[in-house]
C-alpha cells in the first residue's frame, strides 16, 4: 500500500556498500524500518543520505506492506527545515542522544498521533530557542506520558519516589528509589514546560545524577531498553 506520511528519522545504518536501513517514527503507522537501496552510490537519485540525519522531519511517499519486513521509500522531502539542530554542536549532541533514547523506547508499528505531535512540537521548540542544559531531562519526562509511565504525582510531598511503581511513597521499598536532593530536583520538572526550563537551577553533578535516574526509570519500564551509547558524549558536552 502506498502511503504519504510525515516521518521523524531515528536512525540510519549503512547496509552493504551502497544502501541504508532507516528507522523512522511515522505519523501514519508508528515505527517503521526502510531499506534504501543504492542511496549512498547514486548522485542523481531522489533519495539523498542528508535527508536521513537523526530527528530529521520528513514527508515521505512509501510502500508499506505491513508484514514486519523492511519497507521502501519512493519519494522524500523535508517537512520542517531546521535552523540549528544539526549545525550547533551542543544541540547536535542532544539530538543524537534523544534519537537513541526514542529508538530504544518506541517499538509499536501503530499510529500514535499524540506522541508524533509532541515530538514535532518539542523538536521545533529546541531548534528555534537557545538550548537549556535541562531540555533533554524534561523531554524524556514528557515522553513517559506517551509511553504509559508518567509519574503519579499523588502524595508528592512524600520523601521517596519508587521508580518501579512510578509513584511517591512515605516509606522506602526494596525497589530503586529517588530521595533527598535528587528527589527535590526531580520534582522541579513535574508539571513544568519548556518555557520555564531556565528557572530550574541545577549543578552539573545534580543534572548528571538526575539524568542517570531518568535512564534507569526508562530501563525499568521499557522492555528490552538498552543503555544509550551517546550518553558519554552528552555528559562531556554539559561538563
Amino acid at each position: 500500500m502506498q502511503v504519504t506520511t510525515k516521518a521523524i528519522v531515528l536512525s540510519s545504518l549503512k547496509y552493504g556498500d551502497t544502501s541504508l536501513i532507516v528507522r523512522a517514527f511515522t505519523e501514519s503507522d508508528g515505527m517503521k524500518s526502510y531499506l534504501l537501496k543504492g542511496v549512498l552510490a547514486s548522485k542523481k537519485g531522489k533519495l539523498k543520505p542528508a535527508y536521513f540525519l537523526p530527528l530529521m522531519q520528513l514527508e515521505i511517499v512509501a510502500n508499506h506492506k505491513n508484514k514486519g519486513t523492511l519497507e521502501s521509500i519512493r519519494e522524500v522531502k523535508v517537512s520542517a527545515p531546521y535552523q540549528s539542530l544539526h549545525t550547533d554542536i551542543v544541540k547536535n549532541s542532544v539530538v543524537l542522544f534523544l534519537a537513541e533514547m526514542l529508538g530504544n523506547s518506541i517499538s509499536e508499528e501503530e499510529q500514535d498521533l499524540g506522541l508524533f505531535n509532541y515530538l514535532e512540537y518539542a523538536l521545533h521548540w529546541m531548534d528555534i530557542h537557545s538550548l537549556s542544559p535541562n531540555f533533554h531531562i524534561l523531554f524524556l519526562l514528557n515522553l513517559t506520558k506517551f509511553l504509559g509511565f508518567y509519574p503519579d504525582t499523588y502524595q508528592q510531598n512524600s520523601p521517596f519516589f519508587d521508580l518501579q511503581e512510578g509513584s511517591f511513597c512515605k516509606t522506602p521499598s526494596l525497589n530503586p528509589l529517588i530521595q533527598s536532593e535528587n528527589l527535590e530536583n526531580f520534582k522541579k520538572f513535574l508539571g513544568t514546560n519548556f518555557e520555564a526550563l531556565n528557572t530550574i537551577q541545577l549543578t552539573k553533578s545534580n543534572r548528571r545524577e538526575l539524568l542517570k535516574t531518568m535512564i534507569l526509570y526508562f530501563r525499568l519500564h521499557v522492555h528490552g531498553f538498552r543503555e544509550p551509547k551517546s550518553l558519554a558524549v552528552l555528559n562531556a558536552v554539559f561538563t
